[in-house]
């Protein structure tokens, strides 16, 4: 191959994209990258998010180039934050991230889809991801089975699933040493796992009745939807949890699902 046309060709297949036509509702960017524990679950995200494309009619550019991020990200109607953590930006690209989320003007920011590890930020790293996420990673027992069970039924992330759920994750423990409000969606109960199993030498106590999984907010002009699920390959074939993603997806990218506030009336 002609030595100057590899890179070209390289990036080319570092970040495509599907269902790009013309009635497509949105762009929506999916940064996957592999890192040490998380990488065999890419192809298999990655044909769930394409099927999720056609089936919905948006365009999904899917990349594990970071380079996406640098520059003029405003045709994204979100980014998506695949087991990705902010703490593997460089400072071209957390500016180009903290830029979409700000927006220019009057314009309306970005907004943020953060998925399971990319929650995981080295604190002081990045002090502004750690506010974008809204909870700092303390630390995870091992993979067990629990009960998650609903917080905010009036959020699209939950429609597609029953009241109580029984699932298996890593059940993050999270601090909020910045104060962030953010609304709870989805909590998982500690009575149905053992908070304490992990690994010699670490030390996990459960964060009691308050334990959320999943939670959304508002940063700068944007929506940003969180969940901690998804841990492994064959959670990105679970028509539930995909049922869940989406729905976070949905809400984030156009704001809309959720009720509206009803004014009384004298």
């Amino acid at each position: 191959m002609n030595k100057l046309l590899a890179p070209l060709v390289l990036a080319a297949a570092a970040l495509t994209s599907t269902a790009a036509h013309a009635d497509a509702q949105f762009s929506l960017l999916v940064v996957a990258i592999p890192t040490r524990y998380h990488y065999e679950y890419i192809p298999v995200a990655r044909e769930s998010f394409e099927r999720m494309a056609k089936l919905h009619s948006f365009e999904l550019v899917w990349t594990a180039q970071l380079q996406a991020l640098e520059g003029n990200l405003s045709k994204y109607a979100a980014v998506v934050f695949l087991n990705t953590s902010g703490e593997e930006l460089n400072e071209a690209q957390r500016q180009g991230v903290e830029a979409y989320m700000k927006g220019k003007g009057d314009a309306a920011g970005g907004n943020a889809v953060i998925v399971h590890r990319a929650i995981i930020s080295k604190p002081g790293v990045w002090p502004w991801y750690e506010k974008l996420v809204g909870r700092s990673f303390k630390i995870h027992p091992m993979l067990q089975s629990a009960v998650v069970h609903t917080v905010d039924a009036s959020h699209p992330a939950t429609f597609g699933l029953p009241p109580r759920w029984i699932w298996s994750d890593e059940w993050y423990e999270f601090t909020n040493p910045n104060g962030v409000k953010v609304n709870p969606i989805l909590n998982v109960d500690e009575r149905s796992y053992d908070p304490t199993k992990i690994w010699p030498g670490q030390t996990a106590t459960g964060m009691g009745a308050d334990h959320p999984v999943a939670w959304s907010h508002t940063v700068e002009k944007g929506r940003v939807f969180v969940t901690a699920l998804g841990h492994n390959a064959e959670m990105y074939k679970d028509p539930t949890y995909l049922g869940h993603l989406w729905g976070g997806l949905y809400w984030a990218v156009t704001g809309r699902g959720q009720p509206l506030a009803v004014t009384a009336t004298p």
